[in-house]
């Protein structure tokens, strides 16, 4: 077990050791020091050491107005980078040994496949199920969501890092700068208000929903779909076509008006106008992409034909 997570505690006390000199800086050594105490007196009364436990409350007993702020933001820091790096650590390339299994839908379609073999199922059951698949994945705006979306950026900004210093082959220089990036980043989120000054709107908190479509989903989805059509031809030797898209989203986001008085129909208006406005600039960026990769002369009969004599037929 203590081999397991090697690399998950290496990251931890990476980002640990960075936090912890942007608290000297930012608050002097006596408050790194303090920090310590209490962390190092919290890991030996949590193995049962009772004085350290009766210590570990008398200085949390004695820590001064000034002191009780850095402190509390030192731990909640150091349990946000933890996070990260545990996030983190679920997608690494050099995955402990006995962490990474086979995926639950690598697991399905192998079960699927040896009951076909055996005729528990009927393939044709099994294509036509896969036919008709259809999620519908709800979008809703969560005004409880306590962390800053610019802190939250950060975080996702540091488990890049790490997933880029882990690169076998990285030189000196780009080892050096991409911990350096790290540190920047610590930084600022110790610099930044951890707490927002004023009640996300709802539009704001739409407009975040929008951000997790333009940053994540937008790519997640169609990759998900790539491997999960390899998968299908791999263990079930099943054909999907190439418009498959059993995966919608719908939204509730400028529209839910259940106990939010801020929800009108202006704002309903504006968050489907943004929406709409995301959804064209999305396509736009993804048909500039193929203008730039799709400079092929061949093309189909009915493509050239629309094209006329250009000689790059996918850009006329």
């Amino acid at each position: 077990m203590s081999e397991q997570y090697a690399a998950l505690r290496g990251n931890v006390n990476l980002l640990g050791q960075l936090l912890g000199q942007t608290i000297k800086d930012a608050q002097g050594p006596a408050i790194l020091d303090k920090v310590e105490e209490i962390r190092a007196l919290a890991k030996s009364s949590r193995t049962g050491n009772e004085q350290d436990r009766q210590a570990l409350i008398d200085v949390l007993h004695a820590l001064t107005d000034e002191e009780l702020l850095p402190v509390a933001r030192a731990f909640n820091h150091f349990l946000n980078l933890a996070n990260v790096a545990e996030q983190f650590h679920t997608i690494s390339r050099f995955n402990d040994v006995g962490f990474c299994q086979l995926s639950p839908l690598t697991q399905t379609l192998k079960a699927l496949a040896s009951q076909a073999q055996t005729g528990k199922v009927n393939p044709n059951q099994i294509a036509d199920t896969l036919a008709k698949l259809h999620i519908n994945l709800v979008l809703t705006a969560h005004p409880t969501e306590v962390t800053r979306r610019t802190i939250i950026n950060k975080h996702v900004e540091l488990s890049d890092c790490l997933a880029a210093l882990e690169r076998t082959d990285n030189l000196p220089y780009e080892r050096e700068n991409i911990l350096n990036r790290i540190a920047q980043l610590i930084s600022q989120a110790w610099h930044t208000d951890d707490i927002r000054r004023s009640r996300p709107t709802p539009i704001d908190e739409a407009k975040w929903g929008f951000a997790v479509i333009e940053n994540s989903l937008w790519h997640a989805v169609p990759r998900f779909l790539r491997d999960f059509s390899k998968e299908v031809k791999q263990h079930l030797d099943l054909e999907l076509p190439n418009d498959y898209s059993p995966v919608e989203f719908t939204s509730w986001m400028g529209g839910d008006r259940d106990g939010n008085p801020f929800v009108t129909a202006q704002v309903t208006q504006q968050v489907l106008d943004h929406g709409r406005w995301m959804a064209l600039d999305l396509y736009s960026r993804d048909i500039d992409t193929l203008s730039t990769e799709l400079s092929m002369s061949q093309a189909s009969d009915e493509l050239v034909e629309l094209a006329g004599q250009d000689f790059e037929p996918y850009r006329a």
